[in-house]
């Protein structure tokens, strides 16, 4: 069972979002009841059920707190590196690293809840029941943003290549985060599944040669 922190500093709302996270990461929706939401944060059912209504209600209460911060944080990075680039505009490599390296903004290695975030990020992204309406709805928006500047980046890409490649990387973040474990055992060891700062480091490069691969004018 998962338990809430000790900090006892902490509201009892936010006991609630960061053990129902921690939940919902590790059995998914259908394993997760509001009881063990409230046993997990030392409160009463009938809190938990005045703060978020439903099981769905605070489930879309974990996915909205952590992604207002997150896209705020690429927005501003995008902003930054567009603002950097002068009136040429950022490169595909800029673009790519403003959105992914906010990931590692807020304290990842140290913060759990973000670990425990991306995993439950990883498991909408990947389900048909949730990824089409959950995904658009919390992030969505902001993509748009960085689609618009992988655009002006790419004046000669095909709109069909252009959205393909940013579903290449939605599908390797997904896998990225899911923290599966099979690549520490396919390296031997070599590689570990959290080690989030050297995945970003591969990434941006992997993902900007796609790109331009699939998006430049031959």
């Amino acid at each position: 069972m998962v338990k809430a922190k000790e900090n006892k500093k902490v509201k009892r709302k936010d006991r609630i979002l960061d053990v129902a996270e921690a939940l919902f990461a590790k059995h998914g929706f259908d394993g997760v009841s509001m009881r063990m939401v409230a046993e997990g944060a030392e409160v009463d059912l009938a809190l938990a059920s005045y703060h978020f209504g439903s099981k769905r209600g605070l489930f879309d209460a974990i996915l909205l707190r952590r992604a207002e911060v997150l896209n705020q944080t690429r927005l501003e990075a995008l902003e930054k590196c567009k603002a950097e680039a002068g009136p040429a505009g950022p490169t595909v490599e800029a673009i790519i690293d403003a959105y992914l390296k906010p990931m590692l903004a807020h304290g990842y290695e140290e913060d759990e809840g973000w670990r425990h975030y991306f995993e439950l990020v990883a498991q909408v992204n990947n389900s048909p029941e949730w990824g089409g309406q959950l995904m658009t709805k919390y992030f969505d928006p902001l993509v748009r943003k960085f689609m618009e500047a992988l655009k002006k980046a790419l004046p000669d890409a095909e709109p069909e290549s252009l959205y393909w490649c940013y579903h290449f990387l939605s599908g390797a973040l997904t896998l990225t985060f899911a923290h599966t474990g099979r690549i520490d055992q396919l390296s031997d060891g070599a590689v570990k599944s959290e080690d989030m700062v050297g995945a970003y480091k591969r990434m941006v490069p992997f993902i900007t040669a796609g790109f331009l691969e699939l998006c430049s004018k031959k």
